[in-house]
């Protein structure tokens, strides 16, 4: 009976779910002697698939310019299927914004770096992310800033 008590936090399946490369200027993108500046966006979701069961997606979109014009656009969705139970429910949605997130970064990473070393770009490596400032940053913007208390 103890047994079913213990909280359960496994990874069932780790997967891409969508996967997006886009040369807009092709061929002469490859022409460009100029650096890129590259755009990182990252966002993440979780969505209940059934009892204890998550489906957690990472989506990691990075773009490319030149001047005005797009080299490439690269648009990752790292999913992971994830069995959470015997957890109380006000941990859980930190568990799908920080932890599952951190466990899916390194494969999004991954991804990235071969699909745009594949388009014939040196690869991008994304920078680590602190999924629990993010979080916590989130959690601050909906609950609206701390007011300050006037001391006596």
């Amino acid at each position: 009976m103890s047994e079913q008590q213990q909280p359960v936090f496994s990874i069932e399946k780790i997967y891409v779910k969508d996967l997006s490369i886009e040369l807009p200027n092709a061929p002469q993108c490859f022409l460009e002697r100029e650096a890129a500046q590259i755009e990182v966006q990252m966002g993440s979701s979780g969505t209940a698939v059934g009892e204890g069961t998550f489906e957690v997606v990472l989506t990691v979109t990075i773009t490319a310019r030149v001047g005005d014009k797009t080299q490439f656009l690269v648009e990752v969705a790292q999913a992971g299927i994830y069995l959470i139970q015997n957890v109380p429910e006000q941990e859980i949605e930190p568990i799908i914004a920080v932890a599952c997130p951190n466990i899916l970064f390194p494969y999004a990473r991954e991804t990235v770096s071969d699909c745009v070393t594949r388009a014939g770009f040196p690869p991008v490596l994304l920078a680590p992310v602190n999924f629990d400032a993010v979080y916590r940053q989130r959690l601050e913007a909906q609950q609206g800033a701390p007011r300050e208390v006037p001391i006596q």
